[in-house]
């Protein structure tokens, strides 16, 4: 079940992006890890060698970062691929 829920989510996300986005574009990804540098480190290697701009902010308390990408993509296709691989990370949630 989870997994329909996500394709449909991702579906939706491509034709969003198709009707509002002229590509190749510039697209800013949002994620919010918990602070633990492994974690942090998975979410920037899934950005290596892309030409992205990760800037990254600690929660007040420093429980949470908020991790902020912009990078230079083609089409949705890559944005999704993406968010796909940030999934993975265990705990990150993708805003």
């Amino acid at each position: 079940m989870e997994e329909n829920k996500s394709e449909d989510f991702y579906n939706r996300l491509k034709e969003q992006l198709l009707e509002n986005t002229r590509w190749p574009s510039d697209y800013l990804y949002k994620f919010i890890v918990p602070t633990d540098a492994k974690k942090i480190g998975q979410i920037n290697a899934i950005f290596d060698n892309t030409g992205a701009v990760i800037e990254s902010k600690k929660s007040k308390k420093g429980t949470y970062t908020s991790i902020s990408i912009t990078v230079h993509l083609q089409n949705p296709d890559e944005v999704i691929k993406k968010y796909k691989e940030a999934a993975l990370v265990e705990g990150v949630i993708s805003l």
